[in-house]
């Protein structure tokens, strides 16, 4: 696989009515404050915003004059959410070749784009059909609808499951120094020996959000750490899953101008090897085994 994303991901699921309610002008600003960083990769599902976020960003991406060949769009589909514009009565997941296609299509004309760089299933489905996701995206990489195909929050067998039928490039897991499961649960490993390239979705976890016995353990070693280092504690938070060997990607959901400004300080710095395993360390509690 040749695709390159950004070393740091922009998320947009905040970015439309669900939460900042940004106008096309406010977008815009926001892409090119992104692309200055060197940020290119945009990450998308067609939920976002109740099924509106898509088409927002891409009114505003077409008025930007921006040009697609320098930009990167992911987008997943799969969830049938409950919303005022979908006539499902509960939520549930549905991964026919027929939904499939048409997912990725209606993401093509929300995006207005002609193909869409990566392309990932959102959530595991206990009624999914390999050879179903197979035929939808066989299809759908002929066409030149899509380059490349991963999925999202799979485990180990799942995603094996897969790649019997279709190969998997990417997948998006929640990973952070307050969610350290993939690392020790053999995933991380997985994809590292399987050349799947890891996405990871909140990858400053819960520190910004809660106040438990764990993010206080780690806020007490991180403040050292800022001091140390001389960055803030989110340049801190990246560094530390950016030093991991399978080479994560992080998807970052700050739509804060002044953030955004400095993530790439993440990937100038490197953890002493001892500072590294504290955090380790202070988020499980206990010592490494």
């Amino acid at each position: 696989m040749t695709l390159q994303l950004s070393p740091i991901v922009a998320g947009v699921m905040n970015w439309g009515v669900w939460h900042k309610n940004l106008n096309a002008q406010e977008m815009i600003t926001l892409i090119n404050t992104l692309l200055a960083q060197n940020i290119t990769t945009f990450d998308h599902a067609d939920i976002y915003g109740g099924y509106t976020t898509e088409a927002a960003f891409g009114s505003a991406f077409s008025d930007s004059n921006i040009d697609r060949e320098s930009i990167q769009l992911i987008s997943k589909c799969g969830i049938k959410l409950i919303t005022d514009n979908r006539d499902y009565k509960i939520k549930h997941y549905d991964y026919s070749a027929e939904y499939i296609i048409w997912s990725a299509e209606n993401s093509l004309r929300n995006l207005q784009t002609d193909y869409l760089d990566v392309f990932l299933l959102h959530r595991p489905s206990p009624l999914m059909q390999v050879d179903e996701v197979a035929k939808a995206i066989d299809q759908l990489k002929s066409r030149g609808q899509i380059r490349s195909f991963g999925v999202s929050n799979f485990n180990r067998s799942q995603t094996e499951l897969l790649q019997k039928s279709v190969a998997v490039d990417f997948n998006q897991i929640q990973f952070s120094a307050t969610h350290i499961d993939a690392m020790l649960n053999g995933s991380l490993d997985f994809m590292l020996s399987n050349n799947i390239i890891p996405l990871a979705w909140n990858p400053l976890g819960s520190m910004f959000k809660e106040d438990t016995e764990q993010t206080r353990r780690l806020n007490k070693l991180i403040s050292n750490l800022i001091i140390k280092y001389e960055v803030s504690l989110d340049i801190i938070l990246l560094s530390w899953i950016l030093q991991h060997p399978s080479n994560i990607i992080p998807v970052i959901g700050t739509a804060n101008i002044d953030r955004i400004s400095g993530l790439n300080k993440a990937l100038e710095i490197k953890l002493d090897l001892e500072d590294w395993f504290a955090i380790w360390i202070e988020s499980q509690g206990c010592d490494v085994p």
